[in-house]
């Protein structure tokens, strides 16, 4: 199959990225953060989760953020939610556009939201029902998809049908997770060749962590095999909880140095998300987890 002509970049440093941070980030910054992304190029953004600050202490500052931001036409400010009340909070704070998730893994779902996977599909399809009737668009993220670290491999025609249920439902996309980033790129195509026969490649995503340097790779398969969406982190924000001192997200400038290199578009400029990249690196007291940063702008 042949490379895409353009690319579109789903920036998650905001919400994904910063999540686990344990040093909290002033609702401020994190404005400050976005709106510097919102001027790079990018054309989706998300923003926050809302989620009980029980379990998130990071983004209670849910409503405040996604209020303070300065909205740029034709960029998208999504925003996760796990359950109805969250879905709420963001309707009440403006919301948009929202994310819903589950997994195929039955232990990592009852680990990370307490529920099985039958029942956490049940929560999606009630937060998707009210959505549509508030014409709030709904994308849907699928985790380990290629590997639990409570059950391990996980068989791909599984990927494939909740992924068909979710577009079914009305999600007008399908983020596929490598959450413990143990893809490679034969893995990845065994994936996307079973994946497309439930849901077509035009409303495929990829969302591929770093743990063990494969994330370009694994990328790299995914664009020749034909998908044009891809998910990343400014400055490689978000670790991995699995896997002590791993990296977690790829890097969003690397990606996009790579695409550049391949001729493909993206309409993103590489030099302000290099700087946005360093501001929030900054704030964190650390160097940015990317090449390209590092290579092309230096030491914080």
């Amino acid at each position: 199959m042949s490379f895409p002509h353009h690319v579109k970049i789903v920036e998650v440093s905001p919400r994904d990225g910063l999540q686990n941070e344990s040093q909290i980030i002033p609702a401020k910054v994190k404005i400050d953060f976005i709106n510097q992304l919102s001027v790079t190029g990018l054309p989706v953004i998300e923003t926050t989760s809302f989620v009980s600050p029980k379990w998130i202490p990071q983004l209670a500052d849910n409503s405040e953020v996604f209020k303070g931001i300065e909205k740029i036409a034709n960029v998208s400010y999504p925003a996760l939610v796990p359950n109805i009340q969250g879905l709420e909070s963001a309707i009440a704070s403006g919301v948009k556009e929202i994310a819903v998730f589950t997994t195929p893994s039955e232990q990592f779902s009852l680990k990370n939201t307490n529920c099985s996977v039958t029942e956490s599909m049940h929560r999606i399809s009630e937060v998707v029902e009210i959505a549509k009737k508030k014409r709030i668009r709904i994308r849907a993220y699928l985790s380990c998809v290629l590997g639990c670290p409570y059950e391990g491999k996980i068989a791909p025609e599984k990927v494939g049908e909740l992924g068909e249920a979710l577009l079914r439902m009305g999600c007008y996309e399908i983020s596929l997770g490598d959450t413990i980033g143990v893809g490679t790129p034969p893995k990845i195509k065994r994936l996307l060749e079973i994946v497309s026969r439930h849901v077509p490649l035009k409303y495929l995503a990829v969302h591929f962590h770093d743990t063990f340097g494969q994330a370009l790779v694994n990328i790299y398969s995914a664009l020749e095999f034909g998908i044009g969406v891809i998910d990343a982190s400014v400055a490689g924000l978000g670790g991995c909880p699995y896997a002590k001192g791993a990296s977690g997200n790829v890097a969003t400038e690397d990606v996009i140095y790579m695409l550049q290199g391949m001729g493909i578009e993206t309409g993103v400029d590489l030099k302000k998300l290099i700087e946005a990249g360093r501001f929030i690196s900054k704030q964190l007291g650390r160097n940015p987890n990317s090449k390209v940063n590092l290579a092309l702008g230096g030491p914080v």
